[in-house]
């Protein structure tokens, strides 16, 4: 079994490996199934999904019809006006078969236009606020995926007390020295206000060649040896308050699985340099 841990000040005690539903986007129903009999074999109680996953919100309403209180539900929007993101939430509801979400996300909220159009007058923040006042959404988060996001949630929790942030993190990531820098300014910020941090990208090996994609990791190439696997979960979960979202595919999630189950203490840096020197592991992002 995978250990548990308070969600930030949601209430919510949660797995310490999020499942990242991207995996299902194109899964079929048969495949679904036999995910979330391993998800529950390992003690997952927290999915992450969103609307523009493929198959995933879809896939994941069929379990709810008889999981739903198993699991800490989360979905996203990728919307910036009120109307937009108000259409998200309700379609993740109907698809989803849901009454309430147990966390709604503001997608990808690393852009400046995006970021001030967001949080101005009609933006989508207002309407995730009357939501969750409605009872249709109990907590609030933002994510992203590029080198800025830190600084972004940063600046996003000055704006708003979100209950929660997603970003990438993993030994290679926190190489570059202003994400390190970042980083570390938001996670103070988010201990002290007990924001739940969750960690996205632990096991990216460097930017897909796409003549070379052979999973359905969207951003990146990722690592697929057990040992490899294994030290980039296991350095992530060092990281003692923070919880790691499986890579979006389902070939290598009993894997990240297996590996979390086992953690016990962070690898060395010499282990990890090492891992890095091996596989050539590169960072996803420039800039």
């Amino acid at each position: 079994m995978i250990p548990k841990a308070a969600f930030g000040r949601t209430g919510h005690i949660s797995s310490r490996v999020i499942f990242g539903s991207w995996a299902l986007s194109t899964a079929s129903q048969k495949e679904a199934d036999q995910v979330v009999e391993l998800l529950m074999e390992y003690g997952i109680n927290h999915i992450d999904t969103a609307p523009m996953y493929g198959n995933a919100e879809k896939l994941i309403g069929t379990w709810m019809k008889k999981h739903r209180q198993a699991f800490f539900l989360a979905t996203k929007t990728r919307k910036r006006t009120h109307h937009g993101a108000l259409a998200d939430l309700n379609n993740s509801l109907q698809t989803l078969g849901v009454d309430s979400i147990d966390l709604l996300q503001l997608h990808g909220l690393t852009n400046m236009k995006g970021w001030e159009d967001t949080m101005g007058t009609e933006g989508a923040l207002e309407v995730l606020i009357s939501a969750r006042e409605q009872g249709k959404v109990r907590h609030l988060g933002v994510t992203g995926h590029s080198n800025q996001t830190p600084a972004m949630h940063k600046r996003s929790l000055e704006r708003y007390d979100f209950d929660s942030v997603m970003l990438p993190y993993s030994y290679r990531q926190m190489k570059i020295p202003a994400y390190a820098a970042d980083f570390a300014d938001l996670i103070t910020t988010c201990r002290k206000r007990k924001v739940a941090v969750q960690t996205i990208k632990s096991i990216a090996r460097g930017p897909w060649n796409d003549q070379l994609k052979t999973f359905n990791t969207y951003f990146y190439e990722p690592l697929v040896t057990e040992d490899a696997i294994q030290k980039s979960v296991h350095w992530v979960l060092g990281l003692t308050d923070c919880f790691l979202i499986t890579a979006g595919d389902i070939q290598l999630l009993p894997k990240i699985l297996r590996a979390a189950s086992i953690f016990e203490q962070r690898p060395s840096d010499a282990e990890m340099e090492s891992l890095v020197a091996e596989y050539d592991i590169q960072p996803i992002f420039k800039g």
